[in-house]
């Protein structure tokens, strides 16, 4: 029985791995991506390249969308693919976004007689291009299991979830794991590299070790090349992912410390106008002068004595920069 056509908006290295995957699998697939040039490799392997998204998701049954955010996904999908869509046709989105927003977003479609179905992946570029990623699915459970064969298509593994947004906080709660593993590792390797220890042995060793994982070992290899382009998971998409990490945590009332001081880290590394570098690079901000760190220390004890009332060696002006410089 011939396998119905699927189309895949959005092309970037999880978007245009999991098309790849979907074309070896015998799928009819229609691509379209904002930037040309990436669709071309897909349409040498076989694919269809549609002139706009509209136009790609008018040609398939399933719309497979694989976007930045949330802002990409509400222009593309409720602004360009919305209207073409027909009735009866089902939306897997695999763009990382609020719980929130998942839930709204699935509403909205079923006014159009369209289903959503959250279809979050975990993996890297070269996983999602073998087939090979593990997916999280929410949403009416009827819909997941009539998107079964495209879902299995792009995943070893395919755990069904429950209701909307279900998933949504699943990826976060892993994407989470991966911010502070990230930075935990470049802090480590910046701690090894001021004792004179050298980049590749440390690595070496933390690879025999029991420390040793996929996710770690994946951004180790980044950090040993010293070179973060083409990016696995970019600076950037990191950072908007902890910062709903950051937003569904205060929504729900509790803090996040962690994941706080770990967000001030990716920044810097966009701040530097590496953004679009993989994520590892925050290996190249790991090192802090420690003049600068020792007078913060010190600076902080003044404001604490100046709290209590007392000047530590004429020290309150001091204090009051440091104040200022904390918050």
């Amino acid at each position: 029985m011939a396998l119905r056509p699927v189309a895949v908006i959005g092309l970037g290295g999880m978007g245009g791995g999991m098309a790849h995957a979907l074309v070896a699998a015998g799928f009819p697939v229609t691509v379209y991506n904002r930037t040309r040039e990436k669709a071309l490799p897909l349409v040498e392997a076989g694919a269809t390249l549609a002139e706009s998204a509209g136009d790609a998701a008018s040609a398939a049954s399933v719309i497979l969308l694989s976007l930045a955010d949330e802002a990409a996904v509400e222009k593309v999908l409720f602004g360009e693919v919305a209207g073409r869509l027909a009735e009866g046709s089902t939306v897997i989105d695999a763009s990382t976004v609020a719980p929130d927003y998942a839930r709204n977003a699935a509403q909205r479609l079923a006014e159009l007689g369209v289903a959503r179905v959250e279809g979050c992946v975990v993996g890297n570029p070269q996983m999602a291009r073998l087939g090979k990623l593990r997916v999280f699915a929410s949403g009416d459970e009827a819909a997941v299991a009539a998107v079964a064969d495209v879902l299995d298509a792009v995943g070893q593994e395919v755990r069904y979830l429950g209701s909307w947004g279900r998933a949504s906080s699943l990826k976060l709660a892993f994407n989470l794991i991966l911010g502070v593993q990230t930075a935990g590792l470049a802090e480590a390797l910046a701690f090894a590299e001021s004792a004179g220890l050298d980049r590749d042995m440390v690595l070496d060793a933390l690879d025999g070790s029991g420390w040793k994982s996929p996710v770690l070992s994946f951004r180790a290899d980044f950090m040993r090349r010293r070179s973060y382009t083409p990016a696995g998971f970019r600076t950037e998409l990191m950072r908007k992912d902890l910062r709903l990490v950051q937003e569904a945590a205060a929504q729900r009332g509790f803090g996040l410390p962690v994941v706080d001081e770990t967000a001030r880290r990716y920044d810097a590394v966009i701040a530097a106008g590496r953004g679009d570098d993989d994520a590892a690079a925050v290996v190249d901000t790991a090192v802090v002068d420690l003049a600068t760190t020792d007078r913060v220390a010190a600076d902080l004890g003044a404001v604490e004595a100046a709290a209590a009332g007392l000047d530590v060696g004429g020290k309150k002006e001091r204090a009051a920069v440091a104040q200022e410089v904390t918050g």
